[in-house]
């Protein structure tokens, strides 16, 4: 059973950076998933924040953080990275990485209805 943990999280000033993980256990499969990382802030919807395809060749990201933020893989230690820079008080939200099996292309790749595995979350807090 694939299990998914996010680290990194914590409080920083608007401005400064951060830099998610999320390790994968329980899979040997773990070069063949699409990955993608995702926020929730307080009364707010799920948005998708980034994906990138299996062999970490593809990126896709909101555009409200694109330019800012960068998401990459390390199949062989079976990580999933976000780096966060500029950080606003608008990306204040649980950060959750979660895992697909269907194919997806663009924007699709953002939407949660097709991913099957997620973390419990990290929280990103931002002050201004």
């Amino acid at each position: 059973q694939l299990q998914l943990e996010e680290s990194g999280g914590g409080s920083v000033q608007h401005g400064g950076s951060l830099k998610l993980s999320c390790a994968a256990s329980g899979t040997r499969y773990y070069n063949v998933f699409r990955m993608a990382w995702f926020r929730q802030a307080p009364g707010k919807e799920r948005e998708g924040v980034a994906a990138i395809s299996a062999d970490g060749s593809g990126t896709y990201y909101s555009d409200s953080v694109k330019g800012r933020f960068t998401i990459s893989r390390d199949n062989a230690k079976n990580t999933l990275y976000l780096q966060m820079n500029s950080l606003k008080p608008e990306d204040t939200a649980m950060y959750y990485c979660a895992r697909r099996l269907e194919f997806c292309d663009g924007a699709s790749c953002l939407n949660d209805r097709d991913y099957t595995n997620w973390g419990q979350g990290t929280q990103v807090t931002v002050s201004s």
